[in-house]
């Protein structure tokens, strides 16, 4: 485990909290429930605190998983939680109820807050009879306490959960102080200003829309307009009506931009095309962006999207310019407060224009994975944070080439595990035995395929694997292609050896 952050700081709030108070009567959320103000938010969010308090003095970092759609409410509950002293484990609206109880139960969370309309989601959770469930209407009409708890920025602040090469999927915790670094980083370097208008389409259990996003926008005195879910016909529309200055997605968002273009009429097309020049920056991120994505979305909008490299344990680590060329393939250069290096499989850094594992430190840079203090000291190397990723400096831009571990899946901007879909597919009753392996896809980054050994005479189609999955497993971590094979490729010591699995799906369509 790291060391915490520094000590207590008297009669002071959260810089989040305190920078939102300067911004007082500015808009800053737009969504379903309409327009709200920054003072809007802070009341909101101390009548949550209040309620999760119950009369006690300060949460003391207990765990509060937190399920609702992007909105107003998400967001009070979300700072509710930090200015009560919790940290917020936020849940995927997406997941079924065996992951969200994996959650709930690895977190050991004192509440779930949930929103009206994922009422019906949670009832199918099985919750601990210690956990209270707390409605968050009824949390936001409490009468707010004074004074709110003073909390430190060295305190745990948010746990979201990633999977690793152990199978099952890992807290990832961030302090206040790790929060604050992620973004002002993010701030300083794409210059994000008070008068800045983002439109989020991403999930909110993920650091791209939590971080990069929405508390980016916040930070900044900007005005974030939340979409409860990505519709590209409902973006391009957005997109036409104006006022909008940057927008962040996922490749497989653009791609889907793209093809509703496509799709469109001529005179459609020219306006389509025309709104995105009010736009200052458009960024591309979670998972790694096709060159052909990147020049389509050019010749259509005029934007070279800015790809940048992160990931939950670190945050952002780098980025392309702002100003200055964006090179197809590279993620750019470290972020301000970031200090990254490639280092060769003892430890030492290599020489220039060798290839090496990304290792990263700074003050963005998680404390540790959630009860796994094994896992948290083998991640890091004299300080350094070691991301797996390989890569190389071309001309002073790094350039992704790859993971050190086979085990790790990239699909649609999530890094999941395949030893976990393996270990859910091994239920099924007609696999015997599976191997999953992320196979290069121009939409998703990576297809989550699946090859099986089939039990006795039994017989499996994809679409059956799809929908037993759905059932237990994460959209993203739903296989997408399926093999099915008498034995598995094994090497002599009977070892699966996924290289070879993966050729099974050269072929896949």
């Amino acid at each position: 485990m790291r060391p915490p952050g520094p000590g207590p700081r008297p009669d002071a709030e959260l810089p989040l909290v305190a920078r939102a108070r300067r911004h007082g009567d500015r808009p800053a959320l737009v969504a379903t429930e309409g327009t709200s103000t920054y003072h809007e938010l802070l009341d909101a969010s101390a009548r949550v605190a209040s309620h999760l308090l119950a009369g006690d003095p300060d949460l003391a970092e207990q765990r509060v998983a937190l399920i609702a759609p992007a909105g107003f409410a998400y967001v009070a509950a979300q700072w509710g939680i930090w200015r009560a002293g919790g940290v917020v484990v936020p849940l995927a609206t997406s997941h079924p109820p065996a992951e969200l109880e994996y959650t709930i139960h690895d977190a050991d969370v004192s509440a779930v807050v949930v929103h009206a309309d994922l009422a019906a989601v949670l009832d199918r959770v099985n919750l601990r009879s210690s956990v209270r469930r707390i409605s968050i209407t009824e949390a936001m009409g409490t009468a707010p306490c004074s004074p709110l708890p003073v909390v430190d920025e060295g305190r745990r602040a948010m746990m979201i959960y990633t999977s690793g090469t152990t199978g099952r999927s890992k807290g990832v915790v961030t302090t206040h102080a790790n929060l604050a670094a992620q973004v002002t980083s993010l701030v300083t370097a794409w210059e994000w200003q008070a008068d800045d208008h983002i439109l989020l389409v991403l999930p909110l259990h993920h650091v791209h829309g939590i971080i990069n996003v929405l508390t980016c926008a916040l930070w900044a005195g900007a005005r974030c307009e939340m979409l409860p879910r990505f519709d590209a016909e409902q973006v391009w529309s957005r997109f036409v009506e104006g006022g909008l200055t940057l927008f962040m997605a996922v490749p497989t968002i653009y791609g889907k931009l793209i093809a509703a273009w496509e799709a469109a009429p001529p005179e459609r097309r020219r306006v389509m095309t025309d709104a995105c020049r009010g736009l200052r920056l458009m960024v591309s991120g979670s998972a790694a962006l096709p060159v052909q994505t990147l020049e389509r979305w050019h010749e259509i909008t005029g934007h070279v999207l800015l790809e940048r490299y992160g990931m939950t344990e670190i945050g952002m680590g780098l980025s392309n310019p702002l100003h200055g060329e964006r090179r197809p393939g590279c993620v750019g250069a470290p972020l301000p407060g970031v200090e990254v290096r490639l280092v060769g499989d003892g430890g030492a850094p290599v020489a220039s224009g060798t290839p090496g594992e990304i290792e990263v430190r700074g003050p963005g840079v998680f404390l540790e994975y959630w009860r796994w203090p094994e896992e948290t000291a083998a991640a890091f190397r004299d300080g350094w944070f070691r991301t797996g990723d390989v890569a190389l400096v071309d001309d002073g831009a790094y350039r992704i080439l790859g993971r050190r571990s086979v085990d790790i899946i990239k699909t649609g901007g999530y890094k999941v595990s395949a030893l976990e879909i393996e270990e859910v597919l091994r239920a099924h009753p007609a696999i015997v035995e599976c191997a999953v392996v992320g196979v290069e896809d121009p939409e998703w980054g990576e297809r989550v395929c699946a090859a099986i050994e089939l039990r006795g005479d039994r017989d499996l189609t994809l679409a059956e694997l799809q929908a037993w999955a759905k059932e237990r497993l994460a959209p993203y971590k739903v296989p997408r292609a399926l093999r099915c094979v008498a034995t598995l490729p094994r090497n002599a010591m009977g070892k699966v050896t996924k290289p070879e699995v993966a050729k099974l799906f050269d072929l896949t369509p």
